[in-house]
């Protein structure tokens, strides 16, 4: 067990009226022993409390106070979990913290698979280290939906590709989910020559049997850097792979929703940038129930800057004189950034599309939300222009720190550069950014952690592994 030590308190809340204060640790609630936030949510929600503290000079005491049923405590914690995060029990053939570059801050090599983490924030879990008690937990709290790595769904294969004798238990515990009635969606990182062709078939059809309990399956494309030393070989898409992978997947899209008016499998962009074809529409992605795992990002992103083009667009935008902006991203959705700005008739804007090489991971990783200051720096040298302003991609950025993937801060990084530089989380802010940047002053940390990250293998919104 552990202890849930603050590191906020909300003004005005009721950990204020108790007089906690950031480094206090709520050790038990109730008699109740906390390992996460989860057990310290259910404990709370009683009327009477006794609540034991420990406050940093190592005192107890113990907290007695009513409060109403549906009143929080209002804190923010150091972690999510008490008692440590559940660590991975794989070593997976493309394991993306395994390909980070050496000398990178701790939190980039925490391998995480923890249920816990993918109840609370949508992170995937293998499921390989889990054992019965956690399913019972999972059954008590109706811990639902979860995000499963599903890989594949052969049993060897699975065990091969996880490197894990456990891994071919999938479908045993995905009859425990749904006999607890949790619901969870799917993931596949399909390695070419490996997990994709028939054994992609297979693993679709077995998911899609699984409905209404399985929600979604995504399917994204292996992430490799120049860091990788896997002995195992693996290749990644191109061009006329992507394609084959794209009309494979389509068939069974089709066929879902001819059936049922969903579309269930659904693609990373990277798919479709890689083939040259457009992203599918809007009404494809049923919601974008797996946005922040790269799944429609181009097209929300386009649809929200359409949005903000309708909803804002004056009948006269532009500059009363010339104003140049340089727009960096990473180089996979570089076109559709082009595209956008060249759809509208701003007088007197000028606007450079920036695409950057990844020369810190590798070239073929080409998403914004990997890119670090340095390789931006060296794209903006290599221009050798000026600009008035420069707009960057917010999900480069580690959410709430400001801090680039090579501990650069956004505070160090303008110094870098004349002129204004402002952040981009999403399509309204893109669309303002361009028509109206003598006002426009970014999202203010606020980071769209989910903006083009979908490119490392395997992403996680709220993880350790893909800030």
């Amino acid at each position: 067990m552990g202890y849930g030590k603050i590191l906020s308190v909300e003004p005005g809340s009721l950990a204020e009226e108790l007089e906690l204060v950031p480094g206090d640790k709520i050790i038990e609630v109730n008699g109740m022993k906390l390992r996460d936030i989860i057990d310290l949510s259910f404990a709370f929600a009683d009327e009477e409390i006794d609540m034991l503290i420990e406050h940093e000079n190592g005192d107890q005491e113990m907290l007695e106070f009513d409060k109403d049923y549906d009143e929080e405590l209002g804190v923010e914690f150091e972690s999510a979990v008490f008692d440590g995060i559940r660590k991975c029990a794989n070593n997976c053939y493309f394991c993306f913290v395994d390909q980070v570059a050496p000398g990178m801050r701790d939190s980039l090599n925490i391998k995480d698979d923890d249920y816990r983490l993918s109840f609370l924030y949508g992170n995937f879990v293998t499921m390989t280290n889990m054992v019965d008690n956690d399913f019972k937990r999972i059954k008590q709290y109706h811990l639902s939906p979860l995000f499963v790595s599903v890989q594949c769904t052969n049993p060897e294969l699975r065990s091969q590709i996880l490197r894990c004798k456990t891994a071919g238990n999938l479908m045993s515990q995905l009859d425990k989910l749904e006999e607890a009635e949790v619901e969870y969606h799917t993931q596949i990182v399909l390695c070419r020559d490996l997990n994709d062709g028939p054994e992609l078939d297979r693993s679709i059809r077995d998911i899609l049997a699984r409905k209404p309990h399985a929600l979604s399956m995504a399917i994204v494309p292996v992430g490799l850097t120049k860091f990788r030393k896997d002995r195992y070989p693996l290749k990644g898409f191109d061009k006329e792979s992507a394609l084959r992978v794209i009309e494979q997947v389509e068939k069974f899209q089709k066929q879902e929703r001819e059936t049922t008016g969903r579309t269930f499998v659904y693609l990373g962009d990277e798919f479709y940038f890689l083939a040259g074809k457009e992203v599918p529409p809007a009404e494809v992605y049923d919601g974008f129930p797996q946005l922040d795992n790269g799944i429609g990002l181009a097209r929300n992103f386009m649809e929200e800057f359409s949005a903000a083009r309708q909803e804002l667009d004056a009948p006269s935008v532009g500059y009363g004189k010339r104003l140049r902006l340089a727009v960096m991203t990473g180089t996979a959705v570089a076109p559709m950034f082009r595209k956008l700005a060249d759809e509208l008739a701003v007088d007197n804007l000028e606007v450079t599309i920036v695409p950057v090489p990844n020369n810190h991971f590798g070239t073929t990783v080409n998403v914004s939300g990997l890119l670090t200051a340095h390789d931006m720096k060296s794209a903006m040298d290599a221009l050798n222009e000026e600009f008035d302003g420069i707009l960057i991609p917010e999900s480069a950025l580690r959410a709430g720190d400001n801090i680039f993937l090579d501990d650069v801060s956004l505070d160090e990084f303008k110094g870098w550069f004349p002129g204004r530089m402002e952040t981009v989380g999403d399509g309204k802010d893109y669309f303002m950014a361009l028509t109206d940047f003598l006002n426009y002053q970014g999202v203010n940390g606020e980071a769209a952690a989910y903006m083009w990250q979908s490119n490392a293998a395997y992403t996680k919104r709220g993880g350790h592994n893909n800030e």
